[in-house]
């Protein structure tokens, strides 16, 4: 069971500090001050997501401090105590001072997250709900200053004002999209168009997944996944300026509700460039495509079709990081927490277990992958097999490749290239998470399905291809 608050001082610890300590996923404070604590800071400390108070002081820690936790301290989403750790290397600073008001500022903020908890379990009366929210809208603007005003984004990022969001949406006139964290809205930035989601100050759990996609976003940058632009952090007014996506969601054009109808070489382009967003997410690798190496691994955990953006040129991108967990060390092989995510999408073995694994990921994205190839909703009340997955298992058993896929394609496929998809698919929703495939491996099937798609719609680039590998090999004239 995991605790907000955990206080460990003055109980004769020694030894290094144990790894046991990174199973506490929803610890906020941890006290291990006057122990008898010898080595290094491990690398855990500074992957633990909800951790922002760490109080190491009158210890005998060597070594330096991890580079991570460093950054995490200087971008003001930890505090940390070093003090009276003789050989402790690095710049330990001793503001006690400093540090203990910034510690009772937390310890306030927690205990009025656990208060609200309660008010909005127990509460029954307009006035207390009235009260409540008055002391969200408050708890929400100052831990907003502290993640934001002393973080890196102030340093990155182009702060904007109320006002000027108010004018750069033209007052909210055009609403994009609504989810738990408030409202995204359309706005223009001079002659560019943005996306502008605003945080509403009565969701707690939008706040944290606010906060959340502001940290991530910070650190990790790629082609495929949407790119922050600015901020606004205005008293109560709380909110995220994003690269405008003219396309919308990939759901849209597969539902039907665009005019247009995706070919099956657009759908399989799509699918590469939401696969390698991803891939970048979730892995830390060296890959030709990707700009940042993410570590530790960063699971997104609600993958599906409306999170990923197409902009004007239907260039796909990945959305919605709010509720995105890392792993705690770099070669675990799960993390234990509460299973959260859209149903449909939601991985069964984690389901069951709460078991989250880099795996989980790869589920969500085989869902969307089979509504690339039929279109289908992901769940349906009209159909016998509610669900997708249902439905695909039963209707591969046919073997009939057109039955699967999106009628309104007329046939106008290569059908390798469509069976080549359904492999794919078959192998990413498997109920057990080991016999998935790795989304690298994902991603290189993918592209085999495009290069086949590719050399049925324009033979003359088939004959090029091979008139090329002649010439470089001419035993095969």
């Amino acid at each position: 069971m995991d605790f907000a608050i955990r206080n460990l001082s003055s109980n004769g610890l020694q030894g290094e500090i144990s790894p046991s300590l990174s199973n506490l996923t929803m610890i906020q404070t941890l006290d291990l001050s006057n122990n008898n604590l010898r080595g290094s800071i491990p690398e855990f400390l500074s992957q633990m997501p909800t951790l922002n108070v760490l109080n190491l002081e009158n210890n005998n820690l060597t070594g330096s401090i991890p580079a991570v936790l460093i950054d995490r301290w200087k971008d003001g989403f930890i505090s940390i105590s070093l003090c009276e750790n003789p050989n402790l290397s690095g710049n330990v600073s001793c503001d006690k001072k400093k540090n203990k008001k910034y510690n009772f500022f937390v310890l306030m903020m927690i205990v009025s997250v656990v208060a609200l908890s309660v008010l909005l379990l127990s509460a029954a009366a307009i006035w207390c709900r009235a009260a409540s929210k008055r002391k969200r809208r408050l708890g929400n603007s100052t831990d907003a200053n502290v993640a934001i005003q002393h973080g890196s984004f102030e340093r990155k990022g182009r702060r904007f004002t109320y006002s000027e969001i108010v004018q750069i949406t033209e007052e909210c006139k055009r609403v994009l999209g609504k989810g738990g964290f408030g409202t995204v809205y359309h706005g223009h930035i001079d002659d560019t168009q943005v996306a502008v989601k605003m945080l509403s100050p009565s969701s707690v759990q939008g706040f944290q997944e606010f906060l959340t996609e502001v940290d991530l976003l910070m650190r990790v940058h790629h082609r495929n996944l949407t790119s922050l632009v600015g901020y606004c952090n205005d008293e109560t007014n709380i909110g995220l300026i994003y690269e405008y996506m003219a396309n919308g969601n990939l759901r849209e054009h597969l539902s039907g509700s665009r005019s247009n109808i995706l070919s099956w070489g657009d759908r399989v382009q799509i699918a590469i460039e939401a696969a390698q967003g991803l891939f970048v997410w979730i892995l830390k690798t060296r890959l030709e495509y990707l700009h940042y190496g993410c570590s530790p691994p960063i699971i997104h955990r609600d993958v599906k079709s409306t999170n990923i953006l197409l902009n004007e040129k239907f260039e796909a991108k990945l959305s919605d990081f709010g509720i995105s967990r890392s792993f705690p060390t770099e070669d675990g092989t799960h993390i234990t927490t509460d299973a959260v995510g859209t149903p449909g999408y939601l991985d069964p073995e984690y389901y069951a277990s709460n078991r989250l694994n880099k795996e989980s990921d790869v589920y969500s994205f085989g869902i969307v992958l089979l509504e690339i190839i039929t279109s289908r909703p992901v769940f349906s009340r009209t159909h016998e097999r509610s669900y997708i997955s249902e439905w695909f298992s039963f209707m591969l058993q046919k073997g009939d490749i057109y039955s699967l896929v999106d009628p309104r394609l007329e046939g106008k496929f290569n059908i390798n290239s469509v069976w080549k998809a359904v492999e794919i698919a078959n192998a990413c929703v498997s109920p057990t998470a080991i016999e998935r495939l790795s989304m690298s491996q994902v991603v290189a099937d993918l592209k085999e399905c495009l290069a086949t798609e590719v050399a049925r719609a324009n033979p003359r680039h088939e004959t090029e291809t091979k008139n090329s590998i002649a010439m470089l090999h001419p035993s095969l004239r």
